[in-house]
């Protein structure tokens, strides 16, 4: 069974990685780059702390645990623990391979990036009003989509670590969603 699960991430990763061209090759290298991020989430968090005024100094420090923990526990507890080699640094793959963007560290197993993009994917899509902010929830969504594809398209990570990572990220999200709005509840319940 797991040898058969082995193939088929094997097989998917080289799919989406053949599937390649110049253009898209520049922007699976764009969105994969974390200094892309920073100004998009610099503008994100000042239109939360807009919008939610006082409860963004409630809100902003769980948003940033939720994404700092997915990040942490991708990183530096499921990496070093499984040791499972990215893609490109698997020797039986890496002739077959396109690597747009070289390969990265050693280890894949989870995706950081799928994690932290989900994380805040999910916490701001429980915690905006339901029935508003859509183009902002399916904006996140989408971003979250293309960076985790664009990992297994520079072969950096097989599904099995973005779906892995995904995964981690949306419970650490919807946890952090959950305890804001606890915490909503209990301090200001005229706002729930």
């Amino acid at each position: 069974m797991l040898e058969s699960i082995k193939a088929l991430d094997r097989a998917l990763l080289l799919t989406i990685n053949r599937a390649h061209f110049p253009a898209l090759d520049t922007v699976m290298v764009w969105a994969s780059n974390r200094l892309v991020w920073f100004p998009v989430y610099a503008v994100l968090i000042a239109w939360l702390v807009y919008h939610f005024r006082r409860r963004a100094w409630l809100l902003l420090p769980l948003v940033v645990t939720a994404v700092a923990l997915a990040d942490s526990i991708t990183s530096r507890i499921f990496k070093p623990f499984f040791g499972r080699p990215r893609p490109c640094h698997d020797a039986a793959l890496f002739a077959r391979l396109h690597l747009p963007d070289g390969c990265g560290g050693q280890f894949g197993f989870l995706s950081s990036h799928a994690a932290n993009s989900m994380a805040l994917a999910i916490f701001l899509a429980v915690v905006l009003p339901a029935g508003r902010f859509r183009p902002i929830k399916i904006a996140l969504f989408l971003w979250t989509v293309l960076l985790s594809y664009s990992r297994m398209y520079l072969g950096a990570h097989y599904p099995t670590d973005v779906l892995g990572g995904a995964a981690i990220g949306a419970l650490l999200g919807w946890g952090a969603a959950l305890t804001y709005q606890q915490l909503v509840r209990r301090w200001w319940p005229s706002q729930v």
